[in-house]
Order: C-alpha cells, then structure tokens, then sequence
C-alpha cells in the first residue's frame, strides 16, 4: 500500500503541476509593453475626443452665424417690404409686413402633451421658411409696383401744349380749307410758333419727319396699343427710338403741312383707329 502511495505521489504531483501552468499559461502577460500601447491608444481616443468636439463648436458657432444673418435678412426684408409697400401704395392689408400671421385649425388630439421647444437645426429650417415666403411676397409686390409704375408713366392726360386754347374739337366740322362737312380726327390746339409741344405721356417715339396733311410730325407709342401723334410742328427734338417721358418737349408749335395757322394737331389713336382725345385731356395725371 504504502509503495503504491509512494508510486501515485508523483503521478499526480506531475498532473497538477501540468494544469496549474495550463490555466495560468491562458491569462495575458502585462508587461511594460502592452501597458504603452494602452496609454497610446487612450491618447489617440482623447485626442480624437477633442477634435470632435472642436469640430462641433465650430459648426454649432457656424450655424449660429448662419440663424443671426437670417434674422437680420428678414429683418431687412421686413423693412423693404414695408417702404415699397407704401411708395407702391398698395393697401397695408394686403401686404402687412409688421404683423404676424394668423395661425390656427382644429383641435390636435395629442392635447396634453407638454410643448417642447424646436432643437436648433428646426429654427434654422424654419427661419429658412419664412425667408422664402418673404422673398415670394417681395416678387409679387415688385411686379405690382412696376406694372404700376408703367402704368402711371404711360397714363395720358393733360394738353399737348404748355400754353395755348382747344380751337378745334374732334368729330364732324366744316373743313378749313374747303367749307365743307368732313370729319375731324384729333384736336387742334393754337399757340404762338415756337411754343413747347410736350409728351402727353411716356413712351417710344416711332415716328418724326415729314408725313402728308401733317407736315412736321411727331409719333409716339406708349404701350397697350395707344400710340399720339403731335402734328403741324416747326421743330422737331426727338428721333425715332428716343425714349420720352410725360412732359417731356418735343418740338415746337409751327403752321407747316395743311394748316391755316400756328397750331398742333394732337391724335389719340387705339389699335391704329382714332379715337376722342378729349377724355384723355381732362383725366387726371397720375
């Protein structure tokens, strides 16, 4: 027994020797060297760590920038808005810039739950939005405004004449030269010879030369197929494609082509037919 002892003693000794070094063999060494790197690789996760964080101060500063610049734009358009509104003089309702909107609808069923204020990214989007909006409003206002100043700039009205009397009216009347009953197509207006002819209303000139019945003659368009013509001139002071404005001097009263005397034969023509000037003379200037 007592030798079998002696034999298994060994034995067994040698085994657990065996594992002992097996299981510890399993486990890392921490040597000086893998300590290193871990130090270096925590380096690197910090400095990594610190540029993402200077990389989002800087966008977040950036997009702050961005949301300041936007406000003070609307805060521009707003007051745009609001001076071309009132030179345009269009109503305040229909363009009321220093208001806010309405807002409104029916009753949400989430009712109850607590409002959350919009993240950063949503006021950007939104002040985005609402420049949008401004700008629209802003094109449609700008497109009102210049049609309408087109339209006041072309608006005749007023005598062709800076001084002088109606001495023939538009219609039927007995021919001057003739005596006989013939039909009248514009106005005559008498002055003294070199008395300023002026444009009853801004536009293009087409026409200044010489034409039959008229002598000296200025025409001009303005537009929405309205065309005047000024004739029996002694001086013309305009070429063809000169751009004129209401008030604007012409030529000079003159007694050239069929004509009796120093005066102008004012026209109003609508789509190349004659019209009664007469309305066109006593409106209003705008």
């Amino acid at each position: 027994m007592l030798a079998a002892v002696f034999v298994l003693l060994p034995a067994l000794i040698g085994v657990g020797a065996y594992q002992l070094v097996y299981h510890v063999s399993d486990q890392p060494e921490y040597t000086p060297l893998m300590t290193a790197r871990f130090a270096d690789q925590l380096n690197e996760q910090e400095k990594a760590l610190s540029e993402l964080d200077q990389l989002s101060q800087e966008q977040f500063r950036a997009l702050t920038l961005k949301l300041a610049q936007a406000q003070a734009r609307l805060v521009r358009l707003d007051a745009l808005g609001e001076r071309l509104v009132e030179v345009a003089d269009v109503g305040s309702d229909e363009f009321d810039f220093s208001t806010v909107p309405g807002l409104g609808g029916p009753e949400s069923a989430d009712e109850g739950t607590s409002y959350e204020l919009p993240s950063f990214m949503e006021a950007v989007d939104q002040m985005a939005v609402t420049l949008e909006r401004r700008e629209r409003q802003l094109d449609i206002l700008e497109d009102l405004l210049a049609d309408k100043q087109i339209e006041d700039q072309t608006w005749l009205s007023g005598r062709p004449l800076t001084k002088g009397w109606m001495s023939s009216r538009f219609g039927r009347r007995s021919d001057p030269f003739t005596g006989r009953v013939a039909w009248h197509k514009g106005v005559d207006f008498a002055g003294k010879e070199g008395t300023p002819i002026v444009a009853t209303g801004s536009g293009v000139v087409t026409f200044s030369g010489v034409k039959s019945g008229y002598g000296k003659l200025v025409e001009i368009n303005h537009g929405n197929g309205i065309t005047t013509r000024y004739g029996h001139a002694v001086e013309l002071l305009v070429e063809p494609g000169e751009i004129v404005r209401t008030g604007d001097v012409i030529a000079k009263v003159g007694n050239s082509g069929r004509s009796t005397g120093p005066h102008v034969h004012y026209e109003v023509l609508k789509n190349g037919a004659q019209v009664n000037p007469q309305p066109y003379i006593y409106r209003a200037r705008r």
